[in-house]
């Protein structure tokens, strides 16, 4: 089992438009950082989580050209606007890519990119969108969800993917810790966490929320993603524990 942390940054990536580094040093390849998405491979299979507004670039960094499904944990642009790359690995498919979200990012993608899940023009559909509530079978992986709040008034799903004794599970954009969090997230191999900044936000975890989850999921690894230009990632991997780790780019982790 394998994942790729193709991207690591917030909405705005690092830097800013307008070569905005914050506090990052802009000479740490490991500071430049496209928006979060991420791959997860078993069994020859390659699942997509979220796609990203820079997903073309990610995919073409990686050597990645093809995925075989692909699951959204929300509708918010910075982690669905790249759904048209999807498109170009349609073309040597006889059917279309699975996809997974919650109802409600469901019912929004739709709306929002119908061409996408119901064709258009004599093109076909790219993606064929199911609901995803509690746990189901995913090309041969386990992935079990949660929705987990993102601020007061949407949620974002989370989700953990198992197979061979091996887990990986994958927190973005997460506000607070539930207890049903707890029980999805407990004792994953590897943990995929938001991570935005030092100070609380509204919408998103803070770093002491982060090291908080990894801690009451006992968690054997931790990488912090979602990260936004106040954090370097020199700065920040000296002062973490042993087994959090700050994410990058292209980061790969082999379990």
């Amino acid at each position: 089992m394998k994942a790729i942390l193709l991207g690591s940054g917030t909405s705005t990536g690092v830097p800013r438009v307008g070569n905005d580094w914050g506090q990052c040093d802009p000479n740490e390849p490991r500071n430049r950082r496209t928006r979060v998405s991420a791959i997860v491979e078993a069994g020859g299979k390659r699942i997509l989580i979220d796609t990203s507004p820079d997903l073309r670039h990610q995919l073409l960094t990686n050597g990645i050209g093809s995925v075989d499904a692909v699951l959204w944990t929300h509708d918010h642009a910075d982690h669905c606007h790249g759904i048209d790359d999807l498109r170009v690995m349609r073309f040597d498919r006889s059917n279309p890519i699975p996809g997974f979200g919650s109802p409600r990012t469901c019912a929004k993608l739709r709306r929002r990119f119908d061409y996408v899940f119901a064709g258009q023009y004599g093109y076909p559909t790219i993606v064929d969108l199911k609901e995803i509530e509690g746990a189901r079978l995913v090309l041969g992986l386990q992935v079990r969800s949660v929705e987990m709040p993102h601020g007061d008034h949407m949620t974002s799903t989370g989700f953990v993917l198992e197979t061979g004794g091996k887990s990986v599970g994958y927190a973005t954009d997460f506000s607070q810790i539930t207890d049903a969090m707890r029980t999805v997230f407990s004792g994953v191999d590897l943990l995929f966490s938001d991570c935005l900044r030092r100070t609380p936000h509204p919408t998103h975890a803070s770093l002491d929320l982060a090291l908080e989850l990894a801690k009451v999921t006992k968690a054997r690894k931790t990488v912090l993603m979602h990260l936004d230009k106040s954090m370097d990632y020199a700065t920040l991997s000296a002062e973490l524990p042993s087994k959090i780790h700050v994410g990058y780019d292209g980061m790969e982790i082999h379990l």
